[in-house]
């Protein structure tokens, strides 16, 4: 480096001149930050990845590493109806920022908190476009982002079925008995007739066959002497 400073002044002493001639110009420097501030997006689509120039490519590489689930607002220019929206950074989504605490940027609020869905209209690089982004606010806050009119407020939705089944314990199905008709119980009656009947004409043989007479329901065997 001395040596080339030497050069330099031997150049104007002999050409003549002045050192600031040699001075690089820093006007067209730019930061790590100001490539993001020129190609950030808020939503990258296919159609803003076709073209990638390294600047593109540095944008998008920070855009992946946002958290995209709740937002960060600014709520200052309420009254106007003008928000400010952007995603969560890693640390802010390990303090709870954006979830767990007011996403308001100048709020720390962690009571009363609801959530949020807003349709963000933006213009990017010269192009409108919107976007449904969800955000949790303390009452203070969402008095705020409701000034002009009221947004859709997000609930949660339980699901009655799946505790109800986790709760309760299983019940055994119990199967129902058929009632007998009057008709069934004709037909059994008669089943039964005939049964009778039959053990009775049996008995009626057998005593024939054995020489005793009379009716065999209630005829006793004759005593035998010897």
């Amino acid at each position: 480096f001395e040596r080339h400073k030497k050069f330099v002044g031997d150049y104007i002493l002999y050409y003549g001149g002045q050192m600031a001639d040699f001075r690089r110009s820093a006007a067209k420097d730019k930061t790590d930050q100001d490539v993001l501030r020129e190609n950030h997006r808020f939503l990258w689509r296919d159609e803003d990845e076709e073209d990638m120039t390294w600047e593109k490519e540095v944008a998008k590489k920070y855009y992946d590493k946002l958290f995209k689930e709740y937002c960060i607002a600014d709520l200052s220019r309420y009254k106007e109806n003008k928000f400010g929206f952007r995603w969560r950074t890693e640390n802010e989504v390990v303090s709870g920022k954006g979830q767990f605490q007011c996403g308001n940027k100048l709020c720390g609020n962690e009571e009363g908190l609801k959530s949020w869905e807003v349709n963000f209209a933006y213009v990017e690089h010269g192009e409108k476009r919107n976007a449904l982004v969800k955000l949790r606010l303390c009452p203070e806050c969402t008095f705020k982002l409701n000034y002009h009119h009221k947004r859709k407020e997000v609930k949660v939705r339980r699901k009655r079925k799946a505790s109800e089944e986790n709760d309760e314990p299983t019940k055994k199905k119990k199967k129902k008995r058929k009632k007998s008709s009057p008709h069934s119980k004709k037909q059994k009656h008669k089943k039964h007739k005939g049964r009778k009947s039959l053990m009775t004409t049996l008995k009626t043989c057998f005593f024939k066959s054995a020489g005793i007479s009379g009716n065999p329901a209630v005829t006793t065997l004759p005593f035998v002497s010897r």
